[in-house]
């Protein structure tokens, strides 16, 4: 059967195609190194997945920030103390290209932070959605919003036993 015009791919297609499996994946990139810097505690690394200037970061129950100075510091506050473990993982992800330097996504997140002070184990499924900007050849993040959209909190007794104390469904919108 003769490939018909539909059927053929131009090398400048086959080029666009390539260019944007290859932004996705330095997005996909890009999000997987700003979680795992968390994870490990790395300020710097965070600050640098954020474009520099006027930004947005809207995480639920959280301050909103319009510069990543002030969020790493609030991160360094919080989240780079003796006895915080957390655990970032992010599946699901939708990227769609939006122009030849912006983009935006969508991931689910698993989050567990355990708190060996008040012997404290903390479940989050999160939301993500965020905006990517291309500047100087990388991407960055500009925006990132987050929804809860369930939590659990188990208490660890000395004795190795758990104690849920908090169960919860997202509010209603």
């Amino acid at each position: 059967m003769a490939a018909t015009p539909e059927d053929t791919a131009t090398l400048e297609d086959i080029a666009a195609r390539l260019a944007a499996l290859e932004d996705k994946e330095a997005i996909r990139a890009l999000k997987a190194r700003y979680l795992r810097a968390c994870d490990l505690k790395q300020p710097d690394v965070v600050r640098d997945c954020f474009a520099p200037g006027e930004i947005r970061i809207a995480y639920q129950n959280f301050p909103e920030f319009t510069d990543r100075d002030a969020f790493v510091d609030i991160y360094r506050e919080m989240g780079c103390q003796p006895g915080v473990y957390d655990i970032h993982h992010a599946t699901n992800w939708e990227i769609e290209l939006t122009g030849a330097d912006r983009a935006v996504g969508k991931w689910s997140l698993n989050f567990r932070t355990i708190l060996t002070g008040p012997r404290q184990v903390v479940r989050l499924a999160v939301e993500y959605e965020d905006v990517y900007a291309r500047r100087d050849g990388r991407w960055w993040i500009a925006e990132t919003i987050s929804k809860v959209t369930s939590m659990l909190t188990e208490q660890v007794a000395e004795d190795g036993s758990v104690t849920v104390l908090a169960l919860a469904e997202p509010a209603a919108a």
